[in-house]
């Protein structure tokens, strides 16, 4: 494994928020009240954890371009990080 791949790793770990997205994600792809529903916390702290873990290259939204109901999903890097996790 590269070490880039272990700070994400170290990163997203440091937060049971990001972790938790994390492991959410890597089941199905999910939007964001889904997310926030499945891993216990308020709707408005997704949407920090979802940009971090996007600024990270561990997240993707599928349809940008909607306002609502956008849908997010692990990236190839975020499966690999999933999978460190479990």
């Amino acid at each position: 494994m590269d070490d880039e791949t272990l700070k994400i790793y170290g990163y997203v770990i440091s937060s049971s928020y990001r972790e938790k997205s994390v492991k959410s994600l890597n089941k199905s792809n999910k939007i964001p009240t889904e997310l926030a529903e499945d891993i216990g916390i308020r709707s408005n702290h997704i949407s920090k954890v979802l940009k971090e873990l996007k600024e990270c290259g561990v997240a993707e939204c599928i349809n940008e371009e909607k306002r609502k109901n956008r849908f997010y999903r692990l990236t190839p890097k975020g499966k690999d990080i999933a999978d460190l996790i479990d």
